[in-house]
């Protein structure tokens, strides 16, 4: 398939709680690489069914299940673009991550996100510095800035019903295949 398709990448959630400790990061490094490094490529294996239709169809499309398994969400303070300690740790998972040589290859868009406060242009900026302010800090973690690709939608993409939600302040990254 041609053109790029933009697939979900990491669950997790990185929001700072006052005070709180941290307790380490939701995911390691190498989660992530194996969550996308490239497949075998004899593929999956093969076998032959013998019975009827019912009995034989055990297909299930493996695409549509991962599209939508993982997403990072680095979530920010109200009005702030600023990482906090917890996302930090994510995002230096993240950074070891793409640094393996089974993903070097492999592009990212970070995509900003904020809740509904605030006016459209005002969302659109800050949404757009919480992604830069992902792409700077992966970079300065010695990710290449070629493979990443930051992206602001301000409010127009809420991830939860109520738009003043603060899980919809975020930054989700995807991984882009071409």
């Amino acid at each position: 398939m041609r053109g790029k398709i933009t697939v979900s990448v990491l669950a997790l959630a990185a929001v700072c709680v006052g005070t709180a400790a941290i307790a380490g990061p939701a995911y390691t490094a190498e989660d992530i690489v194996r969550k996308f490094a490239p497949a075998d490529p004899l593929g999956k294996t093969r076998g032959l069914c013998v019975g009827t239709h019912s009995e034989c169809n055990t297909n299930v499309d493996s695409r549509s299940k991962a599209a939508g398994a993982f997403d990072l969400v680095v979530n920010f303070e109200y009005n702030s673009d600023a990482l906090t300690p917890a996302a930090k740790q994510n995002l230096d998972e993240f950074a070891k991550a793409l640094q393996d040589a089974r993903l070097r290859s492999a592009s990212f868009v970070v995509e900003g996100h904020t809740d509904a406060r605030g006016g459209e242009e005002f969302n659109l900026g800050l949404s757009t510095r919480r992604a830069d302010a992902v792409v700077k800090y992966l970079s300065g973690r010695g990710v290449p800035q070629g493979q990443l690709t930051a992206r602001g939608f301000g409010k127009s993409r809420p991830l939860t019903d109520d738009p003043l939600d603060p899980a919809n302040r975020r930054v989700e990254t995807r991984l882009a295949i071409q």
